[in-house]
């Protein structure tokens, strides 16, 4: 490969100084015409390309954003990135991405690395293990941007953007309730994980709401395996008075939990009914889908995000006025029971 033409050698060519070059190829009025003209048909004829990195040292900055998050092959996630590439490209920025595999120390490791490379700042959807966020703290403590998006942990100052899930695991559920469902189950997230909590409490609500029973035995934890979702969908089924309708934790949880009903040969949609979070357009080439699912706006969360950084930066105090945005859920009816 060609060595990159430098500032350097449009000065060493041209016989004036490195900073003569570029004030003229700024155009400014410091250089005289003809200087400008000579500086700028030689870099159009060297085809000279301004260093970003250069640019952004210049500024105090890396044009880099970091963003970790559980998984990228589950489509939510990767709406996000769509969001957050499409805004941070236009703004020249460009986007290191990294993945937890839900893995505490995983997550730990990557955030460490961060504290020791130089970002703009680290969007961050926690992994399903996480318990304690002391690595999170340090970053933030080193004065590092952080927003934290979806999965958002309790006690931590930094900037949000995530979606209402209470009031989506609420109106789900009333939905299910508003077509007669009386035995309505949770097949609910990993405890750790607030929007676990966040969709319990909706469904708490609702039931509550709609004077329905609040029983224990129709709510099941899932560690978002396809192997934990059958099992606990395979214990609500053999109970003696199963459910008639599900809300899911997502789309996911769902379709695991549906093959499990599958075997126990009931027919979806007619023996029992799920409705669920995420959205994903998967569902709508299958015959049975879940009734609904709970619209997150991944895509929108991805900008929201980057939108939160920029702003920072802009305005250069990273601990003044933490921002916090909660989008509205929209459930997308897809099958009318």
């Amino acid at each position: 490969m060609k060595e990159a033409i430098t500032i350097k050698e449009i000065a060493r060519r041209l016989k004036i100084s490195p900073s003569s070059v570029s004030r003229a190829l700024q155009d400014s009025p410091r250089i005289g015409q003809k200087t400008r003209k000579a500086v700028q048909d030689l870099a159009a004829q060297l085809r000279y390309t301004p260093s970003q990195t250069a640019r952004n040292l210049r500024r105090g900055k890396t044009g880099v954003f970091a963003m970790v998050l559980p998984e990228i092959r589950e489509n939510f996630f990767s709406e996000v990135v769509n969001g957050v590439e499409e805004l941070a490209f236009l703004h020249q920025y460009s986007v290191a991405l990294y993945q937890s595999h839900d893995l505490f120390e995983r997550e730990q490791q990557i955030l460490a690395m961060l504290t020791r490379t130089q970002v703009d700042g680290v969007m961050l959807s926690v992994a399903k293990e996480s318990r304690q966020f002391d690595h999170v703290q340090d970053l933030i403590d080193r004065g590092i941007p952080v927003v934290l998006f979806d999965r958002i942990p309790p006690n931590i100052d930094t900037h949000q953007v995530g979606c209402d899930m209470e009031k989506g695991a609420m109106e789900a559920t009333r939905w299910l309730a508003g077509r007669g469902f009386k035995r309505i189950a949770l097949l609910n997230g990993p405890q750790p994980l607030v929007a676990s909590e966040d969709r319990y409490r909706g469904y708490i609500k609702a039931l509550l709401a709609e004077n329905l029973p609040v029983e224990n035995a129709l709510v099941k934890r899932v560690d978002l395996s396809p192997e934990d979702t059958i099992q606990k969908m395979t214990q609500l089924l053999s109970a003696i008075h199963p459910p008639d309708a599900v809300l899911a934790f997502n789309d996911y949880v769902a379709l695991d939990a549906m093959q499990a009903c599958r075997k126990n040969g009931l027919c979806i949609n007619t023996d029992i009914s799920f409705v669920s979070f995420a959205n994903l357009p998967l569902t709508a080439y299958m015959d049975h889908s879940p009734l609904a699912s709970v619209e997150q706006h991944p895509y929108q969360i991805g900008r929201k995000a980057v939108d939160i950084l920029l702003s920072v930066l802009d305005i250069g105090d990273v601990e003044s006025g933490f921002h916090r945005i909660m989008l509205e859920p929209e459930l997308v009816v897809r099958v009318v029971s």
